[in-house]
């Protein structure tokens, strides 16, 4: 059997990060694990159109740093920061810590595996055929710059009377590899057969320690017979 794991959680340590990022004492911990899902949740239901990719949460001494990674910037700010500001004081219901809010804006979306799902399964749920959406997605990943993508769609699909799981895959996608900067993203379309469940796996090339680009640090026998020369 194939034993599969989550490649953000698989890469912590090595070229990922905590999505929470705080230290806890004992009796402190189980409230603070509550309080980060509470806050991801509301921000998952009141910004649905505001393609939120993650939310990064950060404690300090007396504050709740709360940093979103979002396509549209736009839609979260509001005219003026009128509804960040209202965003602020509603997390500040839910964190015991007084809230700040930082908006970090996703510049290629085509490429974060979250948005890749939340995209195919609004499609869903205006009833375009699976098959379409899923290489639809493909194509405009693979077009805007992707080493490789998988989408994997379960549940009634076309609503048949058994469930059924199908999936696409176009380029590389080294699931093993470490240094593969492997992004997934997972999501649910509610339809009138029940609910189908989209996960995304995207490739966007390889990180090596110390070299500040996703790509490999191996060069080519011209590059490395002309730094001879020179």
């Amino acid at each position: 059997m194939g034993q599969k794991v989550n490649p953000i959680v698989l890469r912590i340590g090595y070229i990922e990060n905590w999505r929470s990022l705080w230290f806890a004492e004992k009796n402190e911990f189980k409230n603070y694990v509550v309080e980060d899902y509470n806050i991801r949740q509301y921000i998952k239901k009141k910004f649905t159109q505001a393609a939120v990719s993650r939310v990064i949460i950060e404690r300090l001494a007396d504050k709740t740093k709360i940093i979103i990674h979002t396509a549209r910037p736009g839609v979260i700010i509001g005219r003026r920061g009128a509804d960040i500001d209202r965003l602020r004081t509603q997390l500040g219901k839910i964190s015991s810590k007084e809230v700040t809010i930082e908006t970090r804006e996703i510049k290629n979306p085509s490429i974060e595996a979250q948005l890749v799902a939340q995209n195919v399964a609004f499609q869903l749920t205006k009833r375009v055929a699976f098959r379409r959406a899923m290489k639809r997605a493909i194509d405009q990943s693979m077009n805007s710059g992707a080493k490789g993508i998988k989408i994997q769609c379960s549940g009634r699909l076309n609503g048949v009377e058994m469930a059924r799981t199908e999936s696409y895959l176009e380029g590389k996608l080294p699931l093993q590899t470490y240094r593969a900067n492997i992004d997934y993203g997972f999501a649910e379309a509610l339809t009138t057969y029940g609910i189908l469940g989209i996960k995304v796996w995207v490739n966007r090339g390889e990180i090596i320690k110390g070299v500040n680009r996703q790509e490999s640090n191996i060069k080519s026998p011209a590059e490395s017979q002309a730094n001879r020369k020179g």
